[in-house]
């Protein structure tokens, strides 16, 4: 689509947490045959046709708009007519150097399309003939509710709106005043359709009222909810209405000493973790402070003078994210495992917000590596496809001239506080590349994200130590494992660094050769090879069997050499000895290593060892967070700091993949290996996930009989085989398309 409208704003100046509310009425001679409205904004915009609210939330999702700017569309001739017809929109930008966001400048743009029965075709575009509202509800310039400068305190005087201004009719002349032209040309910034789906309010919670308390004479009475466990969102009121009186609602995972919503965002002090409603004095007022996704488990009322019954409707916590569609399934006969399944889908549901982030309160910001690690569940049990390809053009986008990015994207990294990097997050963007590709089978992305990945490479090939052929300590912030890493980084070359980027070569390799690049694919295999040859000749400790930490460091790490393996750096004479070295250690890996870690175990018939890692539950371990009644995955293993970190939600998909054992055995699923774990302790296991050839189903059941009983759905377009050990016997079978249900 080629653009025309103008973008517009309030006013020429720049202010950070600004705010603007446009209104346009217009005349249709006939109710139109079709209309498309396209709409964009900078950063956030509410949009209404005759006082019916377009679309979802966070609209459009956050890019950096000097490189891309998204926009969203709709077909609203149902919600146009014959006469007099209204558009208005609320505006929101954020400004401040936020680490989730770029500066940017303040923006609003629209087009209506729309085509009588006749055909005959007529647009209506933003431009300064449109009407600002002076006095708006919203405070201009409210506080950060983060110490990262995510999202802004909406402070809401429902006094300030009329209810006619979102209608045709009614005099506003007095109270607005023409639009002006925001300072971004109209060709300065790529308009881009937004592909992803918007936010929607996936879940409406009736929150547990935890008890009333007496605050101080300003707050009044003080009332304190429960969701039950940690959402991205916010709350929504519907009250009797006090004219002037001003309701603040505030947010945290936690409860203070008191017995009150702690003042802070995640482990992150912060006295703004709030919104403010004042009132207007209708009979019932509802509202809710959807701007911005915040993340809560518990929600302090204070200002309202009467008793708010959730249980009455009260109050109710609206869970948001992005509308994924979410179509995986897991179940067995431990319910532990069950509860693991759900905590990790509502943990990933929360961190879904026009990008995937590391955590939905304190940073909610987009990391190479979280999202990789995300990617696991993700592409099992949602159509992800879209989101995560956008993970990658957002990083491409912010890729520094020298082949690097920031730590986060989109960010500005050009301020202090998020002048980050991390080295070893860079590399993960060709391994996120490769499962996006093993999950699609379709060649044209990695054609798209090919030369981000190869100057990313380049730059970390071109500063190879001469002597050592190894990466050096570089710039930026080096991580081999996270959080509360025991991995140790002494001396100049790290192991953990050389193996990603080896990881990172095959994959450049192997996508040279689908792309037909055969002197590229000639050229990262040598590469590869070499740093695999120097890493065991520096790094490998033969009196071990495993890998050290980092060139001066005497220590090897149980992960170090899992991830060794994984990424197939041991010489085939020595892997038995190391997947023996790694087998006999006490579990010590964190977030991060502990996936290759159960992935070399699964995959190299230690399947018992990686379930019993799964199924642990004492501390440490994903179990112990469930037995301590969380609904949530944490940062790490400890309890303290983000209680809804995705990163840390990969075992459901190990559970689908090796467990009850649907596992793809070529590009896009087109061929499929179902070959269970029949663990000794379950007596059933059965999972449903995405595919983009469809959904496939399995489970297996041990029935009384002493039968292993066996039900598959495959779909259309997968060839699939049963692959079963039962004692000793080994048991293989074609499965057909559509239902099979087989006993053994």
């Amino acid at each position: 689509m080629k653009w025309e409208a103008q973008w517009i704003w309030r006013s020429n100046d720049v202010q950070i947490n600004d705010f603007a509310y446009f209104r346009k009425t217009f005349t249709m001679s006939a109710q139109p045959a079709s209309a498309q409205l396209y709409v964009s904004c900078h950063h956030y915009a509410k949009v209404y046709v005759n006082g019916v609210r377009l679309g979802g939330y966070g609209t459009p999702a956050p890019t950096d708009p000097e490189r891309r700017k998204l926009y969203t569309s709709y077909e609203v001739a149902h919600l146009l007519h014959e006469g007099d017809n209204c558009i208005t929109a609320d505006a929101h930008y954020l400004g401040g150097d936020c680490q989730n966001s770029v500066n940017g400048l303040p923006g609003f743009r629209l087009e209506l399309h729309w085509q009588d029965a006749d055909g005959e075709t007529s647009r209506l575009l933003s431009d300064t003939s449109w009407q600002t509202l002076l006095d708006m509800p919203h405070q201009i310039g409210a506080p950060y509710q983060q110490n990262r400068r995510i999202s802004a305190i909406e402070a809401y005087d429902a006094r300030k709106l009329d209810a006619q201004w979102r209608y045709a009719g009614g005099a506003f002349d007095a109270v607005s005043a023409s639009a002006q032209l925001a300072a971004i040309g109209a060709d300065e910034w790529p308009m881009q359709a937004q592909t992803i789906p918007e936010g929607q309010i996936g879940e409406e919670m009736i929150p547990e009222q935890l008890g009333v308390l007496c605050g101080s004479e300003e707050e009044g009475t003080v009332q304190i909810f429960d969701a039950g466990r940690v959402v991205s969102g916010w709350p929504r009121i519907r009250l009797k209405g006090y004219a002037g009186v001003t309701l603040r609602m505030r947010y945290s995972e936690n409860l203070d000493s008191q017995g009150r919503v702690g003042h802070n965002v995640a482990n992150e002090h912060s006295d703004t973790y709030y919104d403010e409603y004042t009132m207007r004095g209708d009979e019932v007022e509802s509202w809710q402070p959807d701007f911005s996704y915040k993340s809560f488990r518990f929600v302090e009322i204070t200002g309202y003078p009467d008793p708010i019954t959730a249980a009455m409707g009260d109050l109710v916590v609206c869970a948001a994210h992005t509308a994924l569609p979410y179509v995986g399934h897991f179940v067995c006969s431990d319910e532990l495992l069950n509860r693991l399944y759900e905590a990790a889908i509502h943990t990933q549901k929360n961190n879904m917000l026009g990008q995937f982030v590391d955590c939905p309160h304190r940073e909610q910001a987009q990391y190479l590596a979280d999202t990789e690690l995300q990617s696991e569940l993700l592409l099992y049990n949602f159509d992800a496809v879209a989101m995560l390809d956008k993970t990658l053009s957002d990083f491409a986008d912010a890729q520094l001239p020298d082949g690097t990015f920031p730590f986060v994207a989109p960010t500005t990294y050009e301020h202090p506080d998020f002048h980050i990097q991390i080295p070893e997050w860079d590399l993960h963007y060709a391994t996120l590349l490769w499962k996006l590709y093993e999950a699609t089978g379709e060649s044209a992305r990695l054609a798209d994200h090919y030369d981000t990945m190869a100057s990313m490479i380049a730059y970390y090939i071109g500063i190879i130590d001469p002597d050592m052929g190894l990466v050096p300590v570089d710039k930026g912030w080096h991580i081999s494992d996270w959080p509360y890493p025991t991995v140790e980084h002494e001396g100049d070359f790290l192991t953990v660094q050389q193996i990603k980027l080896v990881q990172a070569l095959d994959v450049a390799g192997r996508a040279a050769a689908l792309l037909g690049k055969a002197e590229d694919r000639e050229r990262y295999e040598e590469q590869a090879r070499a740093l695999r040859d120097r890493v065991n000749q520096h790094l490998y400790v033969p009196e071990v069997g495993g890998y050290k930490d980092s060139i001066a460091s005497s220590a090897t790490h149980q992960g170090v050499s899992a991830i060794a393996l994984s990424a197939d750096i041991v010489p085939p004479e020595l892997r038995a000895r190391t997947l023996a070295y790694v087998k006999q250690r006490e579990w010590e890996c964190n977030t991060v290593l502990s996936l290759p870690l159960l992935r070399m175990l699964f995959d190299n018939g230690c399947e018992a060892e990686a379930y019993a890692i799964l199924n642990r539950r004492e501390y440490p371990g994903w179990l112990h967070m469930i037995e301590q009644g969380s609904r949530t995955l944490w940062e790490g293993w400890q309890d303290i700091e983000s209680h809804s970190h995705a990163w840390n939600g990969y075992p459901p998909r190990l559970l689908q993949e090796y467990i009850v054992g649907i596992r793809s055995a070529a590009p896009g699923f087109t061929s499929a290996v179902i070959r269970p774990y029949l663990a000794a302790d379950l007596t059933f296991a059965e999972a449903t996930i995405w595919t983009a050839q469809g959904n496939i189903h399995a489970r297996w059941e041990k029935a009384a009989s002493g039968q292993l009983l066996v039900t598959t759905h495959i779909p259309p377009g997968v060839s699939a085989r049963l692959e079963l050990t039962i004692g000793d016997q080994v048991i293989e079978q074609d499965l057909m398309t559509g239902v099979s249900e087989l006993a053994f």
